[in-house]
């Protein structure tokens, strides 16, 4: 339904019916819980479900981070700092998939975090559109200024767990290694 419910939402941004749009992204949000609820309540998990949930999840964060740029309520640098991230996080995935060597990859606490704050933020930013109220700019901007030291920072703890997990002892131990 996150899939279905984005390029409506878009349209809703660059229209200005923030009232709607803020709606669509409620929508999404409860749409996302219920179907974790459901799955997990029903023993429903499924490989393509397992894909498909982060891919949505991304896709709708990614994509209101751009059009929230491009209508000027987002700053251009976090939302760099958001692609950066997110694509450096994918190829390097994608590339120890394809390779064999890594093939579990779980979110980290930074980028559960990460992900908690541009969530909060993309709420605060399409509710002081819907509220006007000046708290929720403050709030906005404060949570703005979190993504840009969360993304890199959780980026960087991905990097260092990669790191650990494919330089991290095999199954011999370090004395059976310089024997061999």
């Amino acid at each position: 339904m996150r899939l279905f419910i984005i390029p409506f939402l878009v349209i809703e941004i660059l229209d200005g019916h923030y009232e709607m749009a803020f709606a669509l992204f409620i929508l999404a949000g409860i749409s996302d819980a219920l179907d974790g609820l459901l799955a997990r309540w029903l023993s429903q998990r499924t490989t393509l479900g397992q894909y498909l949930d982060p891919i949505a999840d991304k896709l709708l964060l990614s994509t209101l981070f751009v059009v929230f740029t491009h209508v000027g309520l987002v700053p251009r640098y976090v939302t760099v700092l958001v692609f950066s991230r997110d694509l450096g996080i994918l190829l390097i995935s994608t590339l120890l998939f394809a390779t064999g060597t890594l093939r579990d990859f779980r979110p980290s606490l930074f980028g559960k975090l990460n992900t908690l704050v541009q969530i909060t933020a993309l709420i605060a930013v399409l509710c002081g559109k819907v509220f006007a109220s000046p708290w929720i700019g403050s709030v906005r901007d404060g949570l703005i200024r979190a993504i840009a030291v969360l993304a890199p920072l959780s980026a960087a703890q991905y990097a260092w767990i990669v790191f650990r997990r494919i330089n991290g002892p095999g199954p011999q131990s370090g004395s059976q290694q310089a024997a061999a």
